[in-house]
């Protein structure tokens, strides 16, 4: 064989083997879930805001200091999961006495559809809140009249942290928000995502002695 085609034969081969390997890597299988116990269940419980909650898009950012969701642990055995996160439907956050970082502009901020928190136990023990599409919708009067839709399209998943305690906490640290802005002059109509944060504190209202705690 020429030193042409021993060359041509060997650079063939190793692009095959490129990318049998490339193949190989991509088809890896994610890491499977641990498993997760929400204890206890079947107990109601209550999501409290904790200092404030501020929604950022653009340059413009509304702030709550109150707000609240409350929810049912999933009765046994739903309440725990050997292969991943346990969910529960949550009622609608409601939020109340916002400001709005535009002078002159005042927000409201209205809720609806079937949310959920979900929670995987780890280090950390992760949480993921559901937002129906279009569950969550900020109107602005004033100088400014402006429209935001959060999830506009689809559902969508914010990311938070949970942290066991007395009471326990539910944290979101600046978490994506897909989002549509609609306005005239003043409002961030070409922002697509927002900043979230939030902390809730979550108590036990079944039994106020007892605590929502996640585990294996």
């Amino acid at each position: 064989m020429s030193r042409t085609r021993t060359a041509l034969a060997l650079g063939t081969a190793a692009a095959g083997a490129i990318a049998l390997a490339s193949v190989t890597a991509s088809a890896a299988p994610a890491p499977v879930a641990g498993s997760t116990t929400v204890t206890p269940a079947g107990h109601d419980f209550k999501a409290v805001l904790s200092g404030k909650a501020t929604l950022k898009a653009g340059s413009v950012t509304v702030t709550c200091t109150v707000s609240v969701s409350t929810g049912t642990v999933p009765a046994a055995p739903g309440n725990s999961n050997p292969a991943g996160p346990v969910s529960s439907p949550i009622s609608p956050p409601t939020y109340s006495s916002c400001t709005s970082s535009m002078p002159g502009v005042t927000p409201t901020v209205t809720t609806s559809g079937a949310w959920a928190v979900s929670m995987q136990d780890g280090a950390p023990i992760t949480a993921t809140m559901a937002v129906p599409a279009g569950g969550l919708v900020v109107k602005t009067t004033g100088l400014a009249s402006c429209t935001v839709t959060a999830a506009p399209t689809a559902p969508a998943s914010v990311a938070g942290a949970w942290t066991n305690g007395s009471p326990s906490s539910l944290t979101f640290t600046n978490a994506s928000v897909p989002v549509k802005v609609t306005g005239g002059f003043g409002c961030p109509t070409s922002a697509t995502a927002s900043v979230f944060n939030a902390v809730y504190k979550v108590s036990d209202v079944t039994d106020p002695a007892q605590d929502i705690t996640v585990g294996p």
